[in-house]
């Protein structure tokens, strides 16, 4: 039988693992910043998200990243009916939509 990994859920992600997804790579054609702030939307529970875009931002990334269709994450959580949270983290971090 093999050996299995325990599942952890809720537990606190560390300041390397959050920095770790400043390096992830884009879709093609892109932005790097967009593609970077919809996979941790995407991936991220609200607290370590808002802990992320601190980060994000004092590394000088673009919290108004635009997809290829021209709308920012801002615009695009803003329809989400489970997005207030993460909406409100990034209005105060300055995204517009």
């Amino acid at each position: 039988m093999a050996l299995q990994q325990p599942a952890h859920y809720d537990e606190p992600w560390s300041d390397e693992r959050i920095l770790s997804w400043l390096g992830r790579a884009g879709a093609a054609g892109e932005s790097g910043d967009f593609s970077v702030l919809w996979r941790a939307y995407q991936g991220m529970r609200p607290y370590d998200f808002e802990r992320f875009i601190q980060i994000y931002g004092d590394a000088g990334r673009d919290v108004n990243a635009r997809s290829l269709l021209g709308e920012t994450l801002t615009g695009i959580v803003s329809r989400h009916a489970r997005g207030g949270v993460f909406l409100q983290i990034l209005k105060d971090a300055g995204g517009v939509m």
